[in-house]
């Protein structure tokens, strides 16, 4: 199983980028599928999740309104389109899928991350 992220940048105050997460292997039963991020010195948090069906949602309260997440599933891809940057977003995003694979383990895999730096 591999997790690659993609569309990380630079970007003024204010701009927007879409980050895209693509699963490859065998997933069995995905349960979430979510983004994280970490800023230097500061643990890494919860951004937005989207459940396996693709049916729910949740954001952290940093981010509602401002970032969507998504998911394709013909192309095993998911998404964090991110609006009204702002330098508070300047972080390394991570994505993260959890569910159980076709033995009915559990697992917990991550990408490697991308990096998001927003100028003031």
């Amino acid at each position: 199983v591999q997790l690659v992220e993609s569309g990380g940048g630079l970007v003024q105050a204010g701009g927007s980028l879409r980050l895209s997460c693509i699963v490859s292997g065998s997933m069995g039963s995905i349960a979430v599928m979510g983004w994280y991020r970490q800023a230097p010195g500061k643990q890494r948090e919860l951004v937005a999740t989207i459940t396996g069906g693709g049916g729910r949602t949740n954001y952290a309260d940093s981010v509602k309104g401002r970032f969507t997440i998504s998911r394709d599933t013909a192309k095993n891809t998911m998404y964090l389109q991110m609006n009204s940057l702002e330098p508070e977003d300047t972080a390394v995003y991570f994505c993260n899928v959890k569910g159980l694979n076709r033995y009915g383990e559990g697992y917990d895999y991550w990408g490697q991350g991308t990096q998001v730096t927003v100028s003031s």
